[in-house]
């Protein structure tokens, strides 16, 4: 798989890497564990986790994991979002229903609402020297290590970075080596009017992009992507299905059969290539429960065939989006 520098931390790693959102939430330990195994065996070497994932207990998984592979794989973790109440309990509910759950599938969705119910945010960081501080020391214990490759300030907005201290304790968590390179990861209008009024907090930074984004222009900044893999994907494929003139013309273009039954996954596969080949200097990340769903992942990350289509399927989407975008006595025009 390709590799990149990973910005200013002096490590390299693959320029896809894993999202570690999904761990400790739907699955236990055990099956998380093997997600991160399974994205280890496939070729994966970077790995995005937070303090709030899993109901705080994702960065104690991923540091079990680091453990076997820490000098093999660089890792990225969070401050600014704390892990939700309750946490604990919620833990112990999830494991005695899974079983349940394994048997009526259907009750996932009714257990995820009633736990939203009863799980509520913990609120937001203050975004202060001491704060971070204490967040920092946290994440390196759950995580077993002495070092964290990046270290990103979550969500954080302009004017929630009025303490210097916070700068200088950045800066010196680099200095001794407790952190390769630190940023922002946020929404991405967020992410730009940091880069305009607060450019020292950002020499990395991380952002949604699928390819419904425009995009990205010249940046100092080193990248990291979420959400490639967008849930529009099922919306996209209906009118596609729908729109038989503009389906047969796409799949002439990407030289496959957009409305068969198995587009969505030849969908996914040209939005995660193109997202590949439209940001080459950046790390893309997706998140997966199905060891499976990452080989064929990597498999589309390294297979050269899919470069040519996928960038007009890029070009495609994004016609698309200017026409909607567009009066319609214009379009008429």
């Amino acid at each position: 798989m390709d590799r990149i520098d990973l910005g200013a931390t002096g490590r390299t790693t693959t320029r896809l890497g894993f999202g570690c959102s999904s761990l400790m939430g739907a699955m236990g330990r055990r099956e998380s564990s093997a997600m991160l195994e399974a994205a280890f065996d496939a070729g994966i070497r970077h790995f995005d986790v937070a303090p709030m994932y899993g109901f705080g207990q994702a960065e104690g998984c991923l540091g079990e994991f680091l453990g076997r592979h820490r000098g093999e794989v660089t890792v990225t973790t969070k401050y600014g979002i704390p892990p939700a109440r309750s946490q604990g309990w919620m833990g112990l509910a999830r494991a005695a229903a899974r079983p349940v759950v394994r048997a009526l599938p259907g009750l996932k969705r009714r257990m995820a609402q009633a736990a939203g119910s009863v799980v509520q945010p913990a609120g937001k960081a203050s975004f202060t020297a001491a704060e971070a501080r204490e967040s920092l020391e946290r994440s390196l214990a759950e995580l077993r290590t002495d070092h964290i490759d990046v270290w990103l300030l979550h969500e954080a907005t302009v004017d929630d970075l009025r303490d210097d201290g916070l700068l200088r304790l950045l800066q010196d968590a680099v200095a001794s080596g407790k952190v390769g390179s630190f940023g922002v990861g946020s929404e991405r209008t967020r992410v730009e009017t940091l880069l305009t009024a607060r450019p020292e907090y950002c020499a990395t930074v991380q952002f949604e992009w699928s390819v419904m984004d425009p995009p990205v222009g010249p940046m100092k900044s080193f990248r990291m992507h979420h959400r490639t893999l967008t849930d529009n994907i099922r919306g996209l494929h209906a009118r596609l299905v729908q729109e038989k003139a503009r389906c047969a013309e796409w799949s002439r273009e990407v030289g496959a059969d957009l409305a068969d039954r198995a587009a969505l996954a030849a969908l996914a596969a040209l939005m995660l290539k193109a997202a590949l080949e439209e940001n080459p200097e950046s790390v893309i990340l997706f998140s997966s429960k199905r060891p499976a769903h990452i080989l064929q992942n990597v498999e589309v990350a390294e297979d050269a065939a899919l470069v040519a289509p996928a960038r007009r399927f890029y070009a495609l989407v994004q016609r698309e989006i200017v026409v909607r975008s567009q009066p319609r006595e214009q379009v008429a025009r």
